[in-house]
C-alpha cells in the first residue's frame, strides 16, 4: 500500500526534522516534505540526528508553502494541540490512520501535517486540511515535540498494518514442562518437606498439600525451571546432612 505523506511545516530546529525522520523510518514511512525551514535546506543537523535514516531527508520534498505541499493530497489532516474555533472533524492518531489507510487503498494520497515547534500549525495552514489529529495529552501540558507528535502518528500507521500478537512468551531453548514432570516435583518437594517436618500439625498436613499441588498447578513452569527446584532441594538435603556430620 502506498504511503501518507508527512509534511512538516516551519520546523525551526535541524535537530528536530532528522530526529522525525529518524521516526517516521522506526515504522516504515518515508515519504516526508519539508515547507519552509527557518534555517535552510539541507540542513547538516537534521542528518546528524536522523542517524540511519538520512535517505529520508536526501528524498524529502521542499515546499515554499503549504497550498504545493498538499497540492497532490485528496485527504489532509492537521495535527494541533489545541482547539481553534474552526468546525471540523477532530480525531485520534488511530482514527486518522484507519482513514487514511482506508482513503490510501481506494487509489487516494494522504498528507498529515505537523507543526513548528514554537506554536505549531497557524489556522491558514489548518483550514486546508479535511480534519485535525489531536492527542489525548495532559490539559496542563499539553505540548508535543514534533518528533514525538511524528512517531505517535507512525506508530499507528504502522501497528494498523502489521499483525503483531499482543503478547508472546520468550520459551530461550527450553519448553513447558509436561503434567508428570511437574507431578514428580510435587513428590519431591513432599518427600523432602515431610523428612524436615514441614507438615504440621498433622491435622492441617493435607490440606498443606493440596495447597502446595496447586501452587504448581498455577505456576507456567518451564523444563528448566523444574529442574532447578529439584536442584535447590537435593542441595538443601546435602547441606542438612553435612550440619548432622
Amino acid at each position: 500500500m502506498t504511503q501518507p505523506v508527512f509534511i512538516l511545516v516551519r520546523p525551526q530546529m535541524g535537530e528536530n526534522i532528522g530526529a522525525a525522520a529518524r521516526a517516521m523510518w522506526n515504522f516504515g514511512l518515508d515519504q516526508m516534505r519539508v515547507v519552509g525551514p527557518r534555517d535552510g535546506w539541507p540542513n547538516e543537523r537534521a542528518v546528524a540526528l536522523a542517524s540511519g535514516a538520512g535517505r529520508l531527508l536526501d528524498q524529502a520534498g521542499l515546499c515554499q508553502s503549504v497550498p504545493e505541499a498538499i497540492r497532490d493530497c485528496t485527504y489532509v489532516f492537521a495535527t494541533t494541540a489545541r482547539a481553534r474555533g474552526l468546525t471540523k472533524p477532530i480525531v485520534t492518531p488511530e482514527r486518522a490512520m484507519e482513514q487514511a489507510r482506508a482513503i490510501q487503498a481506494e487509489g487516494g494520497k494522504v498528507g498529515v501535517l505537523f507543526g513548528p515547534e514554537r506554536a505549531g500549525l497557524e489556522n491558514e495552514d489548518i483550514v486546508l486540511a479535511n480534519a485535525t489529529i489531536s492527542v489525548p495529552v495532559n490539559p496542563e501540558f499539553p505540548s508535543l515535540n514534533l518528533a514525538q507528535c511524528v512517531l505517535l502518528t507512525a506508530y499507528e500507521w504502522r501497528r494498523q498494518g502489521v499483525d503483531v500478537a499482543p503478547e508472546v512468551m520468550e520459551m530461550a531453548g527450553t519448553e513447558f514442562a509436561s503434567g508428570l514432570e511437574l507431578e514428580k516435583l510435587g513428590d519431591h518437594f513432599e518427600e523432602r518437606l515431610e523428612e524436615a517436618g514441614f507438615f504440621f500439625p498433622s491435622t492441617k498436613a493435607e490440606g498443606m498439600k493440596v495447597n502446595l499441588r496447586n501452587l504448581w498447578g498455577r505456576l507456567p513452569l518451564t523444563r528448566a525451571d523444574v529442574q532447578i527446584f529439584h536442584g535447590v532441594m537435593r542441595q538443601m538435603v546435602r547441606w542438612a546432612e553435612k550440619r548432622r556430620d
